[in-house]
Protein backbone atom coordinates (compact mmCIF):
# COMPACT_ATOMS: atom_id res chain seq x y z
CA UNK A 1 0.00 0.00 0.00
CA UNK A 2 1.40 3.43 -0.94
CA UNK A 3 -0.09 6.75 1.12
CA UNK A 4 -1.08 9.77 -0.20
CA UNK A 5 2.23 12.07 -1.25
CA UNK A 6 4.38 8.94 -1.78
CA UNK A 7 6.45 9.20 -5.10
CA UNK A 8 5.20 6.27 -7.85
CA UNK A 9 5.36 5.72 -11.57
CA UNK A 10 1.82 5.28 -13.26
CA UNK A 11 1.12 3.99 -16.47
CA UNK A 12 -1.85 4.66 -18.89
CA UNK A 13 -3.19 4.07 -22.34
CA UNK A 14 -2.83 7.38 -24.91
CA UNK A 15 -4.05 5.42 -27.86
CA UNK A 16 -5.43 2.13 -28.33
CA UNK A 17 -3.89 -0.21 -31.54
CA UNK A 18 -7.24 1.19 -33.02
CA UNK A 19 -6.14 4.81 -32.71
CA UNK A 20 -2.34 4.29 -34.03
CA UNK A 21 -1.95 6.87 -37.03
CA UNK A 22 -2.15 4.57 -40.51
CA UNK A 23 1.81 5.64 -41.53
CA UNK A 24 3.48 4.05 -38.00
CA UNK A 25 4.99 0.71 -38.90
CA UNK A 26 2.40 -2.30 -38.60
CA UNK A 27 4.30 -3.96 -35.73
CA UNK A 28 3.97 -0.39 -34.24
CA UNK A 29 0.44 -0.48 -35.21
CA UNK A 30 -0.53 -3.95 -33.38
CA UNK A 31 0.04 -2.58 -30.14
CA UNK A 32 -1.50 0.86 -27.96
CA UNK A 33 1.04 3.57 -27.36
CA UNK A 34 1.18 3.78 -23.34
CA UNK A 35 2.60 6.33 -21.05
CA UNK A 36 4.50 5.97 -18.09
CA UNK A 37 5.09 9.13 -15.79
CA UNK A 38 6.12 9.42 -12.42
CA UNK A 39 4.72 11.85 -9.69
CA UNK A 40 2.57 12.39 -5.62
CA UNK A 41 0.08 10.28 -5.17
CA UNK A 42 -3.36 12.39 -4.44
CA UNK A 43 -4.51 9.36 -2.37
CA UNK A 44 -3.65 5.89 -1.15
CA UNK A 45 -3.13 3.37 -3.79
CA UNK A 46 -2.09 0.01 -4.56
CA UNK A 47 0.06 -1.69 -7.52
CA UNK A 48 -2.44 -2.27 -10.12
CA UNK A 49 -5.16 0.15 -8.94
CA UNK A 50 -6.02 3.46 -10.85
CA UNK A 51 -4.64 6.67 -8.79
CA UNK A 52 -4.17 10.05 -9.30
CA UNK A 53 -0.73 11.59 -9.58
CA UNK A 54 0.50 15.54 -9.45
CA UNK A 55 3.28 15.59 -11.65
CA UNK A 56 6.44 17.88 -11.15
CA UNK A 57 4.97 20.13 -13.52
CA UNK A 58 1.80 20.46 -11.42
CA UNK A 59 -0.08 18.70 -13.67
CA UNK A 60 -2.81 15.71 -12.69
CA UNK A 61 -2.59 12.44 -14.43
CA UNK A 62 -4.87 9.39 -13.81
CA UNK A 63 -3.73 5.86 -14.28
CA UNK A 64 -2.33 2.52 -12.94
CA UNK A 65 0.05 2.25 -9.90
CA UNK A 66 3.14 0.35 -11.45
CA UNK A 67 5.43 1.19 -9.16
CA UNK A 68 6.61 2.96 -5.88
CA UNK A 69 9.55 4.86 -5.28
CA UNK A 70 10.41 4.84 -8.80
CA UNK A 71 14.23 5.19 -10.11
CA UNK A 72 16.49 5.44 -12.41
CA UNK A 73 17.30 1.57 -14.29
CA UNK A 74 19.49 2.20 -17.18
CA UNK A 75 23.11 2.26 -17.77
CA UNK A 76 25.53 2.70 -20.69
CA UNK A 77 26.53 -0.95 -20.17
CA UNK A 78 29.42 -2.80 -19.00
CA UNK A 79 33.10 -2.17 -19.65
CA UNK A 80 34.22 -2.63 -23.37
CA UNK A 81 37.79 -3.30 -23.34
CA UNK A 82 38.28 -2.28 -27.39
CA UNK A 83 37.26 1.06 -25.88
CA UNK A 84 40.31 1.01 -23.83
CA UNK A 85 42.60 0.36 -26.08
CA UNK A 86 41.20 2.91 -28.73
CA UNK A 87 41.61 5.08 -25.84
CA UNK A 88 45.42 3.80 -26.10
CA UNK A 89 46.08 4.63 -29.45
CA UNK A 90 44.27 7.79 -29.55
CA UNK A 91 46.55 9.41 -26.74
CA UNK A 92 49.56 7.70 -27.87
CA UNK A 93 49.17 9.34 -31.37
CA UNK A 94 47.97 12.88 -29.76
CA UNK A 95 51.34 12.99 -27.99
CA UNK A 96 53.43 12.67 -30.99
CA UNK A 97 51.77 15.16 -32.16
CA UNK A 98 53.52 17.43 -29.64
CA UNK A 99 57.05 16.39 -31.08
Amino acid sequence: MYKKHDYVEIELCVLTKDERAAQVPKDTKEVPLMLRTKGFLLEDGRINEEVSIMTATKRIVKGTLVEGNPFYKHTFGGFVYETQQIRSIIEAEAGNLDE
